[in-house]
């Protein structure tokens, strides 16, 4: 049952005016591959006594939902490497029903997604992300240090069979996956699904130089235009992806720029982790604890933490990355809040 705000639903507003109306929730910080950009490969992660109970994570969700939010996203972590996750999402799908929530969704690396799909597809998800920087079995197994690709791509095959549609996630990498971009997009167009490239982040301190692997998105962007009639569309998932047509393939394929060109601007997204703190921004490490709130105060805590956290959110990011900004933009691995 979703928890009694006190004076009636209030939407949630930023101090710069935003509504923020887009929740992504990190069920697990844990994760089955160690893709070099985003975690080290021996990695620490939070006990799982600090963990929240599935029950907790869709009270959370009540909440945010009671005050506006009309997406929630999944996350990790590896969301589906949690035991339970598609009965969490048959809690928080149930709002579908109601019309109080217009999209519940997921991301995932897919490793898990042909166990799985049909019953996201039965809580309510239509649409999931999958992280794939690579259809190469070796530059696969390279880049998570240890993933089987064959197992990601029948994954996506048995989602997309069983109803659901699918974006693939690419973070583009200098010298390493660059040149399989075209061809990842031709794909994309052939099997129906959308392609969304995403600049590397300077999110924790990982075990290589990520200012090596970092490959500017509008270069891409102007290499694909030399082929391709790109067409910029007003599409919009909710998320910072600026979309363009592709005539030629009729497909589509969005850009993730957070260093070349910021997307703060629009911001409607909050995020929380696993154990229940709350993120305004990707970029910085202001954060209250629901967690807390939710166990030592009920509904009325909570809600009264939401307001705090609108005053803490930021304009925008201060995210860099070059020889002279090495260190990570905080330490938290993107793992921890989810992507």
């Amino acid at each position: 049952m979703t928890p009694a705000v006190p004076n009636g639903p209030r939407p949630l507003i930023d101090g710069f005016g935003r509504k923020i109306s887009y929740l992504r929730i990190s069920v697990t910080d844990r994760c089955d591959l160690r893709c070099r950009y985003c975690m080290a490969e021996a990695m620490t992660f939070m006990p799982r006594a600090q963990i929240l109970s599935l029950e907790e994570i869709a009270a959370i969700g009540d909440a945010f939902i009671a005050r506006g939010v009309r997406k929630i996203r999944l996350t990790g972590g590896e969301p589906l490497i949690r035991r339970g996750v598609p009965d969490l999402a048959k809690m928080l799908g149930r709002h579908l029903a109601t019309g109080d929530l217009d999209e519940l969704t997921l991301t995932t690396n897919a490793t898990n997604l042909a166990r799985t799909a049909s019953a996201l597809v039965d809580a309510g998800i239509r649409r999931v992300n999958v992280s794939l920087d690579s259809r190469n079995a070796d530059t696969f197994r390279h880049i998570t240090r240890w993933g089987d690709v064959a197992q990601v791509l029948h994954g996506i095959a048995t989602a997309r069979d069983a109803g659901l549609r699918i974006k693939i996630n690419m973070v583009a990498l200098k010298g390493l996956n660059e040149d399989e971009i075209e061809p990842m997009l031709r794909w994309c167009a052939a099997e129906g699904h959308d392609l969304t490239l995403i600049e590397t982040m300077p999110l924790g301190m990982i075990d290589e130089d990520r200012t090596d692997r970092y490959l500017p998105l509008d270069r891409v962007r102007d290499a694909l235009a030399e082929r391709y009639t790109l067409t910029p569309l007003d599409d919009r998932t909710g998320g910072p992806a600026r979309y363009h047509r592709v005539a030629e393939l009729n497909a589509r394929i969005g850009f993730i720029t957070p260093l070349t060109e910021n997307f703060c601007a629009g911001c409607n997204r909050v995020r929380i982790t696993a154990t229940g703190r709350l993120y305004m921004c990707l970029g910085h490490d202001d954060q209250v604890d629901l967690r807390a709130a939710l166990r030592e105060g009920g509904p009325a805590a909570l809600d009264a933490r939401l307001d705090e956290a609108m005053a803490l959110k930021p304009l925008r990011h201060d995210f860099h990355i070059d020889k002279r900004n090495a260190a990570p933009a905080v330490e938290r691995f993107m793992s921890v809040t989810g992507g």
